[in-house]
C-alpha cells in the first residue's frame, strides 16, 4: 500500500496542534506580557545553547518581519559559552529574556533564575519534562515530544511562530498595551511575607553586600547568610538576606 504524503503531512500537523492546546492559555498571557514590555521600549534577548538554529530563527522573526506593515522588534540572540557574563553586561531592566531548550539544560536554568533580580521578564519556550511553574514568568511547553529530538518537532517551531504573531494580534489593539496600575496599596515590608530575589554584586566588609534587585543596586544586611561572592543569589526579606539560593562566582 502507497502512503499518500499529503496525508500523512495533515496527520503530523493535527498531531501539532493538538500537542499546543494544553499552552495555549499560557501562549496568549505570554504574548500580552512581551507586546507590552516591546511597547515600553525592551529589547528581547534569546538564547538556545543546545539549538542555536532556534535561537537565532526566534531572534530574526521578531527583528525582520515577513508581513507587510508588521512592525520591527528588537531582538538579539547571544550565542556564548558564558551566558551569565555575557548578558549580565548588556541587559537592562524592563528587557525580555527568552529561551529554548528543554528543562534538563542547567545554563538556561541558571540564566532564568536570576531574570527577576536582573529585572527582566522571562520566557522558556520548551519541551519534555516540566521545569517548576516558577522557572520563569512564562512556560510555554510542547508536551508529547521526545526532549531530545524537540529541535526537529514542528509542533516545536509551530509553538514559537505563534508567540510572535499574537505578539502582533495585540499591537492591533493599542488598548491591549496599556499596563495595569501598580499597586499602590501601602503594604509593611517587615511584616509581610514578602521574599525578593537579588543578585550579589560585591560583599563589603561589614555584614552587608551591593545586590542587584530588580535591575537595581541596593544594600543589604548578610549577617545570616555569611559572606556572599558576586554573582550568589539571595532571598532578602526587609532588607536582611535570609537565604542563599544558589552558588555564583564570576
Amino acid at each position: 500500500m502507497v502512503s499518500n504524503p499529503l496525508v500523512s503531512e495533515q496527520r503530523e500537523l493535527a498531531i501539532d496542534f493538538a500537542a499546543l492546546e494544553p499552552v495555549s492559555d499560557n501562549l496568549a498571557t505570554a504574548a500580552l506580557s512581551l507586546a507590552r514590555r516591546f511597547a515600553a521600549g525592551a529589547t528581547m534577548w534569546c538564547v538556545s545553547p543546545s539549538w542555536p538554529a532556534h535561537g537565532r530563527h526566534v531572534a530574526v522573526e521578531f527583528v525582520h518581519p515577513v508581513i507587510m506593515g508588521k512592525r520591527a522588534l528588537p531582538a538579539v540572540f547571544v550565542d556564548d559559552d558564558d551566558l551569565l557574563g555575557a548578558l549580565r553586561v548588556m541587559v537592562r531592566p524592563g528587557d525580555l529574556v527568552v529561551a529554548l531548550g528543554n528543562s534538563k539544560d542547567g545554563k538556561i536554568a541558571s540564566l532564568l533564575r536570576r531574570a527577576e533580580a536582573w529585572g527582566l521578564t522571562s520566557v522558556w519556550i520548551g519541551a519534555g519534562v516540566h521545569p517548576p511553574a516558577s522557572a520563569a514568568d512564562h512556560l510555554l511547553w510542547v508536551d508529547g515530544v521526545d526532549p531530545d529530538v524537540a529541535g526537529t518537532s514542528g509542533g516545536y517551531v509551530l509553538l514559537y511562530h505563534l508567540l510572535w504573531e499574537l505578539v502582533h494580534v495585540v499591537f492591533e489593539h493599542p488598548g491591549l498595551l496599556v499596563e495595569p496600575p501598580a499597586c499602590t496599596d501601602e503594604v509593611c515590608i517587615t511584616c509581610s511575607d514578602e521574599g525578593r530575589l537579588v543578585e550579589v554584586i560585591e560583599a563589603g566588609e561589614d555584614n552587608t553586600a551591593l545586590v542587584l534587585a530588580e535591575g537595581h543596586r541596593e544594600r543589604v544586611d548578610t549577617t545570616l547568610v555569611g559572606v556572599p561572592v558576586p554573582g550568589d543569589l539571595l532571598l532578602v526579606h526587609a532588607g536582611t538576606a535570609i537565604t542563599a539560593l544558589e552558588e555564583g562566582g564570576w
